[in-house]
């Protein structure tokens, strides 16, 4: 990737690589070695911002603190210098390649790095004071943005072949009128696997191709997810058990368009029954030329056991689904992901009050909207992103709250209760 002058290449290396580069098992210790190439072909010199891309890096020093107990005393010392000599510089000197690894906390799946690079804060304000007469210009930040996949054969995205969902089959190419019909015409629900009983509600949608929306999703802080195997479900009964973190944990198996999802995504917390997840349908249309993929997402806020799950256990869902639908919205315009977004009917529409249940029988209330995102190509800032102008959703929050709430809320001059 290249900006002005400068260009950024960046790897992540597998533990075996990790091994034969550095001489140690840094997975062990639960740490990733980034390999990480700057070319600046600018006139500037430019310091690299690594607390931006993980305030939680590890030091050279600190890595070699860490495994060299398992390293015979007399290459402790030797240790320590060769993982200072192959980390990453900060500051980049013109016209120069500067190569290096940065030592980050261990992911699986996939890591997404915002590299930010600035300018030398004193060469810049010289240059200033040299060419404007003393007027002091702030140093000018390039960012780059890069998602990495990182499987492992039991990731659902390594499944992920869109041209084969529907190969053989014309997908039409709509305009904005025939998409809002078409969503609005589409099932409420996901199912089960034979389609009899409905589930979490459909309340997502978002336009874009299979790699626009991993590196948008991963960028606002989602994760990949595990598929389904004896492995992984092992795993997650016992974080389940113990009340630990499983960042990558599979999701059930739900139904849409008679199978199961193409693509999850989950943003976790530290206990495996804390989560925010989402499930993605490839739909078999598109969208000024562009996949349009349907989805649930949904925040889970416990795990139970249940004979109705595969893995025996599953995650009891926060009844109030459009809060959730909202975060999603929210994250990805944090990002300046969206480029455009909306509402559209097609939802399960439900009340608090008499709420709808999904196929583990956790209830859920909703205005019965689907929130539509069209992912960004380009950053977009907040302040540009554009309506749809299809439907207005009800505020989340408010349509859970009882009568009890309305003294929080009330005209400017009246004295509180």
């Amino acid at each position: 990737m290249t900006l002005d002058g400068v260009t950024v290449s960046v790897a992540v290396l597998t533990p075996a690589q990790a091994r034969q580069r550095f001489g140690v098992d840094l997975d062990r210790h639960g740490v990733q070695a980034a390999w990480i190439s700057v070319r600046n072909a600018s006139p500037r010199g430019l310091w690299f911002i690594r607390n931006l891309l993980d305030p939680d890096f590890y030091s050279a020093d600190e890595v070699a603190s860490m495994v060299d107990g398992g390293v015979d005393a007399a290459e402790r010392e030797a240790l320590h210098q060769r993982l200072r000599d192959e980390s990453i510089r900060v500051f980049m000197q013109p016209a120069t390649v500067t190569e290096g690894h940065l030592f980050l906390p261990r992911a699986e799946g996939g890591r997404f790095f915002d590299l930010r690079l600035q300018g030398d804060a004193w060469d810049d304000e010289l240059a200033s004071a040299v060419a404007a007469g003393g007027a002091v210009a702030h140093p000018r930040e390039l960012r780059f943005g890069f998602a990495v996949a990182m499987p492992d054969g039991e990731f659902d995205f390594e499944q992920l072949h869109p041209a084969k969902i529907y190969a053989g089959r014309e997908m039409p190419d709509v305009d904005a009128g025939r998409l809002r019909g078409l969503l609005e015409a589409l099932p409420c629900c996901t199912t089960d696997r034979g389609g009899a009983s409905q589930g979490d509600p459909l309340n997502v949608v978002l336009v874009g191709e299979a790699g626009e929306v991993m590196n948008a999703l991963t960028r606002a802080g989602w994760s990949f997810t595990h598929r389904i195997t004896a492995h992984t479900v092992g795993r997650e009964i016992a974080a389940a058990l113990t009340g630990s973190a499983y960042d990558v944990a599979p999701v059930s198996s739900l139904y849409a368009f008679e199978r199961s999802h193409d693509l999850a995504l989950q943003r976790a917390r530290r206990s495996i029954a804390q989560r925010n997840h989402m499930r993605l349908w490839l739909a078999p249309f598109l969208f000024e030329g562009r996949h349009v993929w349907l989805g649930q997402v949904s925040r889970d806020i416990g795990v139970k056991l249940t004979t109705k799950s595969p893995t025996l256990t599953t995650h009891v869902i926060d009844p109030e689904v459009d809060a959730t639908r909202e975060y999603l919205l929210h994250s990805l315009m944090a990002g300046h992901l969206v480029e455009r977004f909306g509402f559209v009917r097609g939802s399960a529409a439900a009340t608090r009050e008499a709420p709808r249940r999904n196929l583990t029988d956790d209830p859920y209330f909703s205005d019965g909207m689907r929130l539509v995102v069209v992912l960004a190509k380009a950053p977009v800032p907040a302040d540009a992103v554009r309506n749809l102008m299809w439907e207005r959703s009800a505020a989340p929050i408010a349509e859970g709250q009882s009568a009890a709430a309305r003294r929080n809320v009330r005209p400017i001059g009246v004295a509180a209760d």
